[in-house]
């Protein structure tokens, strides 16, 4: 595997795609928002145009013990899916912690590539890539989050409830307030022809328009 071959000012990109495993489509964890069949085709979009732009794509597998009820290693739900698995990559890397860092060698391999900037795509939204982004972007990377090429799925606990729609959403809004940006499969594919980086907002500006448009909904801008 070889850096990418790009102009010096561009951004050194890799792919990073996390989970994409059959419990997230026929498991106990089945993604809900968004639809899994659409985010799933995104991420095979974004693979397919990482690997013709010689961008390094790494996969990651997410591994419990045996005995776990879900992701237990060696079973049908841990596998990765065949969408991914059967596209070209460049690394397969295995996690047993939500952050692709933490007990790997990701952080040495992407060094070693000279690598600036890590594009996010797969799942969760809030767990996985929230961990890999916030510690990516603590040790100095540029992240990106392709928003329609990941998911969440809902919750209830003795704090709450919210909703997959609500959590992929409100996760979203905080990356692009400081950790990553957050943007479309679309306006990746883009970026990457163009060869430069995407914009973010920070914590005070997104606060200003928040405070300034108080009865905006959600989807406006």
């Amino acid at each position: 595997m070889s850096a990418p071959a790009l102009n010096p000012s561009a951004p050194r990109r890799a792919l990073i795609v996390i989970d994409v495993q059959n419990e997230y489509f026929s498991g106990q964890m089945r993604i809900s928002y968004p639809d899994p069949q659409s985010s799933l085709l995104q991420i095979g979009r974004a693979m397919d145009a990482a690997h013709q732009a010689g961008i390094p794509v790494f996969l990651i597998q997410h591994s419990a013990p045996e005995t776990s009820p879900v992701f237990a290693r060696g079973s049908a739900t841990w596998a990765l899916h065949d969408e991914v698995i059967q596209r070209p990559f460049d690394v397969l890397i295995e996690k047993a912690k939500a952050s692709a860092f933490s007990g790997t060698t990701l952080d040495a391999q992407l060094q070693a590539l000279q690598i600036d900037t890590l594009s996010i795509v797969g799942y969760m939204t809030h767990n996985c890539n929230a961990s890999t982004i916030f510690e990516a972007a603590h040790r100095g990377y540029q992240v990106e989050i392709l928003s329609d090429a990941s998911g969440s799925l809902p919750y209830r606990n003795a704090a709450g409830v919210a909703s997959a729609e609500e959590i992929h959403r409100v996760f979203q809004v905080v990356f692009h307030s400081n950790f990553a940006s957050s943007c479309s499969t679309d306006q990746w594919l883009a970026a990457l022809e163009q060869q430069v980086p995407l914009s973010r907002s920070n914590i005070y500006a997104s606060h200003q328009d928040a405070i300034s448009k108080p009865s905006a909904s959600p989807d406006q801008p």
